[in-house]
């Protein structure tokens, strides 16, 4: 039988990963006698105990965080299972014509190469999650300021109605205003952290899954193509199928495959989003910047000319 095997233990890096080196291995690797999941008591816990304790600025993000890891075991229990289809694939063909032997056999090194873009996508998801744990992490710094100003506060207000002339009142005002000084900092470093690391972690997510996205479409474009040179013709009892010649055909369009998949960069990414608020129809990022610029100018233009008009009608009345 003619069976080249093609999974591969260790390659050379893709042009990819030479221009976006890959991240370190996720932090959700686990065993596989584990349950994980959206049902999942683990899950469950997990979520209820990040929803219900830590600081109360920063409960609703850490239970966000919970909930992608669980996605994030999802998907590894997946690509688990995926890579045991590939193999059982291409052990049941095995025992077929020639055709289909070889056909499911290079099917399986299809399948099996899915399972490790999805192994792949899940350290760079991992990036993701990481990144939106620093926002966490910050919110958590800024509660202990935000708890001293309103017990400050209500002990300012306590004092007030309990007695008006107590000389703690302004010892206690005092430490208002520095406290208050204090939350100004911490809630502008947060306001500040929160934009700049939601704007890389959702990067990192959509990065990662318009690789993958592009990746898997690339494999299956080519795994139809292997199905082409499967003979659907039906022949007549008694009758020999002809012999199968496409050995070295399916062997090149794996060659192909890999060289693809291999040389894939964004730069040749072939999706692109089309936008309704920039003139083309295609995205193009400097477009967008110009035309922000220019929204910028003729805005400060306006305001210029309203100033001036106003002016001109006051020294009219006068």
């Amino acid at each position: 039988m003619h069976r080249t095997y093609s999974l591969r233990s260790a390659r050379a890096p893709t042009a990819a990963q030479l221009q976006s080196p890959p991240p370190p291995t996720s932090s959700t690797r686990s065993g596989a006698n584990k349950f994980f999941g959206k049902g999942s008591i683990t899950g469950s816990i997990r979520r209820n105990v990040a929803a219900n304790s830590g600081p109360e600025l920063s409960r609703k993000l850490a239970a966000l965080i919970k909930l992608e890891k669980n996605v994030m075991r999802a998907i590894e229990i997946g690509y688990s299972e995926r890579r045991e289809v590939a193999k059982q694939l291409s052990l049941w063909g095995e025992d077929n014509d020639d055709d289909v032997s070889d056909i499911t056999d290079k099917l399986g090194v299809l399948i099996y190469e899915i399972s490790e873009l999805e192994s792949q996508f899940i350290d760079r998801y991992d990036q993701y999650r990481i990144t939106i744990k620093s926002i966490r992490d910050i919110e958590a710094s800024v509660q202990p300021s935000r708890d001293r100003k309103y017990k400050i506060t209500d002990k300012i207000a306590y004092l007030k109605y309990k007695d008006p002339q107590s000389p703690k009142i302004s010892v206690l005002e005092q430490e208002l205003v520095r406290a208050e000084a204090e939350s100004l900092v911490a809630e502008a470093q947060l306001s500040n952290i929160t934009r700049e690391k939601l704007k890389i972690a959702f990067n990192y997510q959509f990065d990662s899954m318009r690789e993958h996205s592009e990746k898997i479409a690339l494999i299956a474009g080519y795994g139809k193509a292997l199905l082409e040179l499967l003979s659907t013709d039906p022949i007549t009892p008694g009758e020999t199928r002809p012999a199968y010649d496409g050995y070295e055909a399916s062997k090149q369009i794996i060659i192909d495959a890999e060289n693809a998949l291999a040389s894939w960069t964004f730069d040749s990414a072939q999706v692109k989003p089309s936008l309704s608020l920039v003139a083309n129809d295609k995205y193009d990022e400097d477009d967008l910047v110009h035309e922000t610029e220019q929204l910028g100018v003729t805005e400060q233009e306006w305001a210029e000319e309203e100033h001036y008009e106003d002016e001109s009608k006051q020294q009219v009345s006068a």
